[in-house]
């Protein structure tokens, strides 16, 4: 106990906390776009019981520490390429993801451009489920790098458990602000295909750092934000003209 209580072991936590709330920006992105999907008196409901979903699948396979470490052990080798079951979940992860960001994309161009009817709600059970398979490849990459930074799984736990509650904070309120400004939601869907294909090519270990990604995304959402701004302003404007 004593060495949890020390100054090293308080800077790996609040590091790896900070570190799992990035991490997490994937999933809270993909919940989101799959809430927004059921049916309104659902989305909320959805988003929280697919957060909690992802809590569960963190810590699940944090005591199975020695399992998830198995998971890199190669089980087949092509030409010189060693497959391992990372390798398996990491590609179809991402290839789930593409496919499904893009048919999203899809639904929003058309449906908005030739005035098609919306799409029929997707049902709760059909969200969970897509959320839950997700979750299984965000919290691999999350465990992985909990396990790279922390000695104590009690640091990893208590990690995980914060930045999860963070982010079941945030849920609703990113959920009403992305529902309200499809183009912000159309940056969602841009980053899930980033994000998929990140996942592919680490699953033919081709490794794209991290920080690269987030860079990438942090940079778009800065200009959306600039251009959020900029029309909010123009429209204060006209109203106020209007009222001249």
């Amino acid at each position: 106990m004593a060495e949890l209580l020390t100054a090293e072991a308080l800077a790996a936590f609040l590091t790896l906390a900070a570190l799992e709330i990035v991490l997490g920006i994937d999933n809270l992105m993909f919940v989101q776009i799959v809430a927004s999907r059921c049916r309104p008196d659902q989305q909320d409901a959805a988003r929280k019981w697919g957060l909690t979903l992802a809590l569960v699948t963190r810590l699940a396979l944090l005591f199975s520490i020695s399992w998830v470490a198995g998971l890199v052990t190669p089980i087949a080798n092509f030409w010189g390429y060693e497959l391992s079951w990372r390798d398996i979940i990491l590609g179809g992860g991402g290839l789930f993801l593409l496919v499904k960001a893009t048919m999203e994309i899809h639904h929003s161009v058309e449906s908005g451009h030739d005035g098609a009817g919306k799409r029929a709600a997707l049902s709760f059970v059909s969200a969970i489920a897509q959320i839950a398979l997700l979750d299984i490849v965000f919290s691999l990459d999350s465990v992985i790098t909990a396990v790279g930074m922390a000695n104590h799984l009690s640091i990893m736990v208590a990690a995980v458990v914060v930045a999860m509650i963070v982010m079941l904070a945030a849920a609703a309120p990113v959920g009403r602000f992305v529902h309200n400004h499809p183009t912000v939601k159309m940056l969602c869907l841009s980053f899930l295909l980033l994000i998929g294909m990140a996942l592919i090519a680490e699953s033919l270990h081709f490794h794209i750092p991290k920080g690269y990604i987030y860079f990438a995304i942090a940079f778009s959402a800065g200009v959306e934000a600039l251009n959020l701004l900029a029309r909010r302003k123009s429209q204060r404007k006209a109203s106020g003209e209007r009222v001249v």
